[in-house]
């Protein structure tokens, strides 16, 4: 982690925006994605240990967690050919390609029990690209790695502790469904606010 301070100002930033406007839902996407797009502009800030690859699926690690629950900050890893299955939110949340790209499928709900799930699109997320997701404008959706030959890592930001969210995963075949809690693979989170070899780097450079 080169340069910690990128994601300490993210986290200052989004939790003003998230003070002064806790419930306006349009204000927390369109100014929370500019700020999302401004950290994953960097790539010298996510430690090593937050962005491993694993065979056995895609990992999912907490950066931060909202001392109130208000918002989570994760980083997703995916190696080559990984990919979620059908799933919702139940929150909004803000996606940012930090490295490779993601593909995204959509889908609609049926409106009858026992019908397929509807495709609504697909698109790919590039590096340094941000959407959006929440139950108003559109949640259901797969994410795999658009890539085949290396990993690609994305950096979520959801309006709740995401990984205690009851949430659910869907057969798209018969729209049926079952609740999960993704939970996360890391006990430990990043330590951003260690900020002594900045101070001292600072001080050094005063003549």
């Amino acid at each position: 982690m080169n340069h910690p301070q990128h994601l300490r100002e993210f986290l200052a930033r989004f939790s003003a925006l998230i003070d002064s406007s806790p419930h306006d839902e349009d204000r927390l996407l369109t100014n929370g994605g500019q700020l999302l797009h401004s950290l994953v502009s960097h790539d010298d800030w996510l430690p090593d240990e937050f962005a491993q690859v694993s065979l056995d699926g895609y990992r999912q690690y907490l950066l931060y967690c909202d001392p109130s629950e208000r918002y989570s900050v994760v980083s997703f890893v995916w190696g080559p050919g990984q990919r979620t299955q059908v799933h919702d939110h139940t929150v909004w949340g803000l996606i940012g390609v930090l490295r490779g790209a993601e593909q995204c499928e959509e889908y609609e709900q049926p409106q009858r029990f026992g019908e397929p799930m509807i495709p609504s699109g697909m698109h790919r997320l590039d590096s340094g690209q941000v959407d959006k997701v929440s139950p108003r404008i559109g949640d259901v959706h797969a994410v795999s790695n658009a890539l085949t030959d290396r990993a690609s890592i994305s950096i979520h930001v959801y309006g709740a502790n995401i990984g205690a969210v009851q949430r659910h995963v869907f057969d798209p075949q018969t729209g049926r469904s079952r609740p999960f809690v993704s939970g996360y693979h890391n006990t430990v989170l990043p330590n951003v606010w260690n900020q002594a070899s900045e101070v001292t780097t600072a001080a050094g450079n005063v003549r």
